[in-house]
């Protein structure tokens, strides 16, 4: 589901509400959800997930076209983890 899929259905459920302060909304959440991963720290939403800064090590790593062994620096990357007791899916 993308943003503006997101917002859409927030829309549909919530008619009384106006589209662009669902908008509001939808950007402050997302917005405080990367100022905080900005800053280190990790972000959890009960019942659905959470969001974290892992540190990948440095490595030596291949070129695909020649083979090649490349050096990969260290980087940090988000990691995201489902909080699967709290949240059930049917994914049949």
């Amino acid at each position: 589901m993308t943003k503006s899929e997101l917002i859409d259905q927030l829309a549909k459920e919530y008619p009384h509400l106006y589209h662009r302060d669902i908008e509001k909304v939808v950007d402050v959440f997302y917005n405080s959800i990367s100022e905080a991963l900005s800053e280190g720290q990790r972000v959890e939403i009960r019942g659905f997930g959470a969001f974290s800064i892992k540190k990948r090590s440095p490595r030596i790593g291949r070129n695909p076209k020649n083979g090649e062994k490349v050096e990969v620096p260290s980087k940090k990357s988000i990691y995201y983890k489902i909080l699967e007791k709290n949240l059930s899916l049917d994914l049949k």
